[in-house]
């Protein structure tokens, strides 16, 4: 996962730092260059640590510091910058162009952020301006049907700026207000490329242009960006795959390079997967402090078409520990559509350093079988679990395809979870997780998560 090394560094250096209370100037210098090497060996560009480094020392061990702010707080506080995408006043027509090299993961990004975009009350238009690849106007189409996005296309035979003015004409006409083109990508940087995004952006108004880099290619992320941004100018930045095996120092890197911010970030293949970017939740995460808005916003994105009422009912049987296996089955629906138990777990604060331990003891073929042993219950014993009887758990292993033990193992820690439930009141504080309690149920070792 990306920034796990770092994160682990940084939060040892932080914790060290807390222990002295106050910090004075050898503090700050002995930590900021346990920092620095941090931050190189997390693919960094060593420029921007240079500079990076810089900043926070004159910072630290100015009025800041010595003033009471903890270091996490500093930290926060010298990243804590927000960008969003701007859109046109009013009914006006906002056209965004989305770019990158092939395979960067442009396409999906570009549904993603459509998808995103319809959830906050726009309407996007999407349109294939690939002309190339008839597999990328496929992908496009597809993508589209399943965000339920209409999707715009010519074919191959007209130029891209062409295809662009008549999508626009359409929106104009039909009442869309965002317009996204989805643009061809190349192996590699080339002229053909770039001429074919200036003959767009003359043609036609663009109003934001979105560069999109995989994260896993690291420091190459940075110069693409840099390169792309000098030669047709940018407006922001979609990182793919930071969910991958990368350091995440591309992350860190592409606006302290190009000076343009990162809007988005893809943390999975799911078209629900885009994350908007807020550099103060990212180092909180970084920092071990959780990401609790991020969490709040997953969990009201995942709650749009629920049942009020059903989740009222819901959560009164939380309360009184009464939630059963039927319960457990949409809360596995819930924690997939958030992005699963160990993306929820991760922003939860002081979760950072144990997430380690949690991933050794959570992972897909665990849930798999929790849920194949519940889908093997009848609907009577998922409703009332008291009618388990051995002869009934015998037939949900055959069922489930697992040891009886297993069986037994899962419904007890279900029942303990259960009664947690009841002596905390059902989780009052955890509005909108429905059956969440009664999820972590199994999943740990004897029943238990480490936290």
């Amino acid at each position: 996962m990306a920034f796990e090394s770092l994160s682990n560094k940084l939060q040892n250096v932080f914790k060290n730092l807390r222990s002295k209370g106050r910090l004075n100037e050898v503090d700050v210098r002995a930590a900021l260059k346990e920092v620095k090497m941090a931050l190189l060996e997390a693919d960094v560009n060593f420029k921007v640590v240079k500079q990076f480094i810089k900043s926070v020392e004159e910072r630290a061990i100015g009025e800041e510091v010595m003033n009471g702010l903890n270091p996490g707080q500093m930290v926060i506080k010298i990243v804590n910058e927000t960008t969003e995408l701007a859109f046109q006043p009013g009914k006006a027509v906002t056209v965004i162009m989305m770019c990158g090299l092939q395979g960067s993961g442009k396409t999906t990004s570009t549904a993603k952020i459509a998808g995103k975009l319809k959830t906050k009350g726009k309407k996007p238009l999407l349109v294939a301006c690939d002309i190339y690849r008839p597999a990328a106007i496929d992908q496009l189409r597809i993508n589209g049907e399943k965000q339920n996005v209409d999707v715009f296309d010519m074919g191959t035979d007209y130029k891209p700026w062409e295809i662009a003015e008549s999508a626009i004409a359409k929106a104009n006409k039909e009442g869309y207000n965002v317009v996204i083109l989805d643009t061809a990508g190349r192996l590699h940087i080339d002229e053909e490329l770039m001429q074919e995004l200036v003959d767009i952006k003359e043609k036609v108004d663009v109003h934001q242009t979105l560069l999109v880099v995989d994260a896993m290619t690291g420091q190459d992320a940075v110069n693409v960006a840099e390169e792309f941004n000098s030669r047709i100018g940018i407006d922001g930045v979609v990182l793919s795959k930071m969910d991958g095996d990368t350091r995440g120092g591309a992350a860190l890197s592409v606006k302290a390079v190009t000076g343009k911010p990162i809007l988005f970030v893809g943390m999975g293949e799911k078209l629900s997967d885009l994350e908007q970017f807020y550099p103060d939740r990212m180092a909180s995460r970084i920092l071990g402090m959780g990401d609790v808005l991020s969490l709040i916003d997953k969990v009201s994105e995942a709650n749009l078409e629920l049942d009020e009422q059903a989740e009222k009912d819901k959560m009164s049987r939380l309360k009184k520990g009464k939630f059963d296996f039927e319960d457990y089955l949409d809360s596995m629906k819930q924690m997939r559509s958030m992005g699963g138990i160990g993306s929820i777990l991760g922003m939860m604060p002081g979760m950072g350093s144990k997430m380690g331990d949690i991933e050794s003891m959570v992972n897909d073929k665990q849930l798999a079988h929790t849920e194949a042993i519940v889908l093997s219950m009848t609907k009577k014993e998922r409703r009332d679990p008291k009618l388990l009887n051995p002869q009934r758990k015998f037939r949900i292993a055959k069922g489930a395809g697992v040891d009886i033990a297993e069986v037994n193992r899962f419904i007890k820690q279900f029942e303990q979870t259960q009664k947690l439930m009841k002596q905390f009141g059902g989780g009052k504080k955890h509005g909108g997780f429905g059956g969440l309690g009664g999820m972590l149920g199994g999943l740990g070792k004897g029943g238990r998560f480490p936290f």
